[in-house]
């Protein structure tokens, strides 16, 4: 749709020309509104423009992640009217983007609740896409005199936020779930609101793995920052300096425990996660001791102080992939935790002393 200008409204009523939903207007990806007896409301593309492709590429980097939203409230794809399907989604532009981009040809409304910034999954459990913000959002967009059905069609991966039941109380919307990825929402609403075994479905890929990799790289990077500048100043009065090898040492723990434990997720032993990278940790600690000859005498509290930091440190960085997965619980997370993190936290201190000790005293 263009810039024109269409109205939802009947022949015989006055259209509100006052916005429901703020939005820019210089945004590319709005493209023009559409006139409802409770005020305008913006039209979004089904395409994605360069902005929001480099947009997606930044945050999935962690660049400026906490402010990729757009403003909570409801959005048209085509030229819905009031019997149109309303489908309800984050605030999160990535989330947004991925659905709106698989809406190409349909006729319908988006409401959108805020989430603060968070995915639906992640917003579900933390309370932001729930009850009381459906409930609310609905009220503040006059939903209710937009459309003539009362159906409200949520991500699945939205349901542990959401009590149906009383959403339907106090507002009546009726709540229907659909597929797991936006790519099916097509073919959900064409068979009648009703999913597949396949559509319901959630699937924890390769591919998934791998493109939540670059954020933790990033951060593992800033955190990289604070131990070189510690190395830099140790190295000032250090016996043994810390050289290359310590920083390939460091950097293969790195990589092991935010790349290759999550592309190997499925066939590593085990099901803790801080398990899972501590093993592979252990797996690249062994072998670049043995690789630069540091099982010797002389080298030995260098070999075990690496032994406990290398895994450890795998370890940690591995247990951030709990909260993104499809393998753990909200309960099975917690409950790793407990156990991991103080173990993680001990070989850690006692490795870097040993190394320290290594390094000023040899």
């Amino acid at each position: 749709m263009s810039n024109e200008k269409s109205c939802c409204c009947s022949a015989s009523s006055c259209c509100n020309t006052k916005s429901i939903t703020p939005y820019d207007k210089n945004d590319k990806w709005v493209t023009g509104e559409i006139f409802t007896l409770k005020g305008s409301v913006p039209v979004v593309s089904t395409n994605l423009h360069f902005k929001d492709i480099f947009g997606a590429w930044k945050v999935r980097w962690g660049i400026g992640r906490m402010n990729y939203k757009i403003s909570p409230g409801l959005y048209a794809v085509g030229k819905p009217d009031h019997t149109s399907p309303v489908l309800v989604s984050a605030n999160y532009k990535l989330t947004f983007d991925v659905l709106r981009k698989e809406l190409s040809g349909l006729n319908c409304w988006i409401l959108i609740l805020d989430t603060k910034g968070i995915n639906v999954w992640c917003a579900a459990g933390k309370g932001t896409f729930g009850t009381d913000e459906l409930v609310n959002r609905i009220s503040k967009t006059g939903l209710s005199e937009i459309v003539s059905h009362r159906k409200l069609v949520l991500p699945q991966l939205g349901a542990p936020g959401v009590s149906a039941h009383e959403v339907t109380k106090q507002t009546g919307f009726s709540v229907v779930y659909g597929p797991v990825r936006a790519k099916d929402i097509k073919a959900f609403l064409d068979s009648d609101f009703k999913a597949t075994e396949e559509m319901r479905t959630v699937k924890f890929t390769m591919w998934d793995r791998l493109v939540l990799t670059p954020i933790e790289l990033a951060a593992a990077a800033k955190l990289s920052l604070v131990v070189f500048g510690i190395l830099f100043l140790l190295n000032l009065f250090a016996a043994r300096p810390f050289g290359l090898a310590d920083f390939i040492a460091y950097a293969g723990a790195v990589i092991t425990g935010t790349v290759i434990t999550p592309l190997l997720l499925p066939v590593i032993p085990g099901r803790a996660f801080s398990w899972k990278g501590w093993l592979l940790g252990l797996i690249w600690a062994l072998g670049f001791i043995w690789y630069s000859g540091w099982f010797v005498p002389e080298s030995l509290l260098l070999a075990i102080g690496y032994l406990l930091v290398l895994p450890s440190f795998s370890a940690y960085l591995a247990m951030n992939f709990t909260g993104s997965s499809t393998y753990t619980s909200f309960s099975g997370v917690i409950k790793e935790m407990k156990i991991a993190v103080p173990l993680i936290t001990i070989s850690l201190i006692v490795g870097i002393v040993l190394l320290l000790i290594n390094s000023i005293c040899v």
